[in-house]
């Protein structure tokens, strides 16, 4: 169970530090590079992009994988260049960055994952790098949050969280980073996250805690429909706390801390969604699979009239019904419900029966002028459900991304 939220982030869990510097990627000349090390081996799960035009520290990092999960020492991540679509020369420049790492940090080049995120179809200048890791590997903290400062692009915000879990065997901790505001969607929901624990748990088993942890977070939000080349969600154990997960209750323990923190990255991300002004939760209930509750939530999630409505204000369900109509999955528009509401506050039925409740336009406009918003739609066709999380569509995301490489 968990214990307690606390502050701090990737470093929160015993034996982990962190450093982060300004090596000139981006052209603001703030913190662009970002090193994570554990003072000892850990066990490593990642899950990344299904996009398939995937970056180079993609393709290194699931070759790290795929060589041996229980030697891993830390990640290196650097912001304002994404070194995707860059070819064989993006490779030899991810591989360079990785073997630059090892030597500033005294470890094998095999030992660590390689981070990317930025500006897609530029060559990597890794001489920039290089020059970064002799200066950030002198000063790695365990309290230095700056990390999930480096590794910020378009983000308005660090994002951060840990929690202490309280296993069979003793105390743990989970913390983790994330960043991402834009080119958001599931497959992985550009996103990146580091997530670490100093419980000593078995590789195979570290793999199902972080596809699950994902399946219900990262994989649940979207701000734009667009999935990234670079996504990556890396969990590092190093068992440093001298607790081990050897069985089910601890396992389901450590599960529920996992799937807490990335559970709150994830609507972290969405909150800081690329000119979002609005954060919108979707429940899709009453469909015949998780699956189908799923494809319904996603496309209401990604559709741009209902996405424009919310950043008006306008109830304008009409166009949310017309979206869940349009998923591909087989409904009956005359068992459709839809509820709108605000945390903590009654909802608002609009649509019974596929048409209009006859509610006051008033209440449902004061709904929607608020900057949280919950809309559940029933299906009417079985008992299963699914939650999406994302934002509104607003001018500024425009602006945001006509601009982005200038």
């Amino acid at each position: 169970m968990i214990e307690k939220v606390v502050s701090g982030g990737v470093t929160s869990a015993q034996g982990f530090r962190a450093a982060a510097v300004a090596c000139g990627l981006k052209q603001s000349g703030k913190l662009d590079l970002a090193v994570v090390y554990s003072e000892r081996e850990c066990t490593a799960a990642g899950v990344f992009t299904r996009n398939q035009v995937a970056a180079a520290p993609v393709v290194l990092d699931r070759g790290v994988l795929a060589a041996g999960r229980d030697h891993i020492r830390g990640v290196v991540a650097n912001a304002g260049n994404a070194n995707a679509c860059t070819g064989a020369g993006g490779l030899a420049a991810a591989r360079a960055v990785q073997q630059a790492a090892a030597v500033a940090l005294g470890c094998r080049p095999e030992q660590l994952f390689v981070l990317s995120t930025g500006v897609i179809g530029v060559p990597l200048p890794v001489d920039k790098i290089e020059a970064g890791l002799r200066i950030v590997s002198k000063g790695l903290s365990p309290d230095n949050g700056a990390a999930a400062q480096a590794i910020m692009t378009t983000d308005t915000r660090p994002k951060q969280l840990a929690v202490r879990v309280a296993l069979p065997g003793g105390t743990v901790t989970v913390g983790g980073m994330a960043k991402g505001a834009g080119m958001i969607h599931p497959d992985m929901a550009t996103m990146l996250a580091v997530l670490t624990t100093d419980a000593a748990v078995p590789a195979g088993s570290l793999q199902a805690l972080l596809h699950q942890a994902v399946d219900q977070s990262f994989n649940c939000i979207s701000v734009d429909g667009d999935t990234s080349t670079n996504d990556t969600v890396l969990l590092l154990a190093n068992g440093a706390s001298g607790v081990a997960v050897e069985n089910e209750a601890a396992l389901a323990h450590l599960a529920e801390g996992l799937n807490a923190v990335c559970t709150e990255l994830a609507r972290l991300i969405v909150a800081d969604g690329e000119g979002a002004s609005k954060f919108v939760e979707i429940q899709v209930s009453g469909a015949s699979g998780v699956g189908k509750a799923r494809a319904v939530a996603a496309t209401i999630a990604t559709s741009p009239l209902v996405k424009t409505a919310l950043a008006g204000g306008d109830p304008n369900w009409g166009r949310i019904l017309a979206a869940a109509g349009r998923a591909g999955v087989q409904l009956d528009a005359g068992r459709l419900a839809l509820w709108v509401s605000n945390p903590g506050a009654p909802a608002l039925q609009l649509v019974k029966e596929g048409a209009s409740t006859g509610y006051v336009e008033a209440d449902a406009a004061a709904v929607f002028a608020r900057p949280e918003i919950v809309i559940r739609l029933d299906l009417g066709q079985g008992q299963a459900q699914a939650t999406m999380w994302t934002c509104d569509l607003t001018h500024d995301y425009v602006s945001i991304n006509a601009d982005y490489r200038t």
